[in-house]
């Protein structure tokens, strides 16, 4: 996968060059607005201000990102249907929000299906998944920049509790914020939790009011967003592996010359690299700030609930609720 991107890279970068510099053509200026709901200084925030630096550079100042961090222009629907409008270009956050529009994309993020991270890369990028990107950008006019899984967004899954849990069976009865997506909010019911749906930003509050006790996270994002303070335990699960997507306005791509496409994936591909870097040393570094803190950490057995997920894939795809070819697709991407 790295080989394919390196000879991508190289070639945008050699068209970036040719059209770019050689052709000498000054290109339209632009400015895009690019929404998150992280703080800036959060791993996710820094990688987003990186991409939107060297795309400024890349472009020689024809492309300007504007990172509004935050949830500044608004929750993930609001932003999708400005997303849609093309008043706001980019959005960095998991690309299965476009459901919305093709709800199969929901299934790129089944709990404790893949075997690991590199099954389910291959997965991503299975004619089955760019499918349901592709009908996404005809539906809503959003398109994903580049792979899918270039920007790491983890690096890997945590619950953060305010109660202890140390096996499965804790999990029973647990009160668990989940994001607003039917697949997850019956995947962790199944599992035995009491799930309640809250946006990310409300969530420190709702554990400090004890409204819930429990969210899961991507472990580099738990020390920024200040969960350990009223939760302090977490529990590793590997719930399901995860990518930050580049989100866009397929207008706003399709308006660029060659020149400026070509910086905005060097941008990408660089931004993507520099994430994998920053998330691991930001997880191991914040893991040791924490312990010292008084949190505690566990692996827990994912065996239990792989065993209980089965089961209720198993009575999906009996009821035809699961999306045609997908337990095909997992399992061709485990043999490969």
């Amino acid at each position: 996968m790295r080989t394919t991107r390196r000879i991508a890279l190289a070639a945008l970068a050699g068209g970036f060059a040719a059209v770019g510099l050689a052709a000498g053509v000054a290109a339209a200026e632009t400015t895009w607005r690019f929404a998150s709901k992280m703080p800036v200084d959060s791993p996710e925030g820094k990688v987003f201000q990186k991409f939107a630096d060297l795309a400024e550079t890349y472009s020689g100042g024809s492309i300007k990102v504007v990172v509004y961090p935050n949830e500044q222009l608004g929750k993930t629907d609001a932003v999708m249907e400005q997303m849609k409008l093309g008043t706001v270009h980019l959005y960095g956050e998991g690309s299965s929000y476009l459901r919305k529009w093709v709800p199969e994309i929901e299934w790129i993020s089944a709990a404790f299906m893949f075997d690991d991270r590199d099954h389910w890369v291959r997965f991503m990028n299975t004619d089955l998944v760019k499918g349901w990107f592709d009908e996404a950008s005809k539906k809503a006019g959003i398109m994903v920049l580049g792979d899918p899984t270039g920007v790491q967004r983890g690096p890997y899954r945590v619950m953060v509790t305010r109660r202890d849990v140390k096996n499965f069976d804790d999990i029973s009865g647990l009160k668990l914020r989940m994001h607003p997506s039917k697949t997850a909010v019956a995947t962790w019911t199944h599992l035995g939790a009491d799930v309640k749906t809250l946006a990310w930003t409300d969530v420190y509050q709702s554990i400090d009011k004890g409204i819930v006790e429990a969210v899961n996270s991507p472990i580099a994002l738990v020390e920024s967003m200040r969960f350990y303070e009223v939760a302090p335990h977490v529990v590793r699960h590997d719930e399901y592996y995860q990518s930050i997507g580049f989100m866009m306005n397929s207008k706003a791509y399709d308006a660029l010359d060659d020149a400026q496409r070509a910086a905005v994936h060097k941008a990408y591909e660089e931004a993507g690299a520099y994430s994998f870097e920053i998330m691991e040393q930001t997880a191991n570094e914040s893991i040791e700030r924490m312990k010292a803190k008084g949190v505690t950490f566990l692996d827990v057995d994912r065996a239990p609930f792989v065993k209980s997920m089965g089961a209720f894939y198993e009575r999906l795809e009996a009821e035809g609720k699961l999306p045609e070819g997908f337990l095909e697709a997992v399992a061709a991407s485990r043999k490969m």
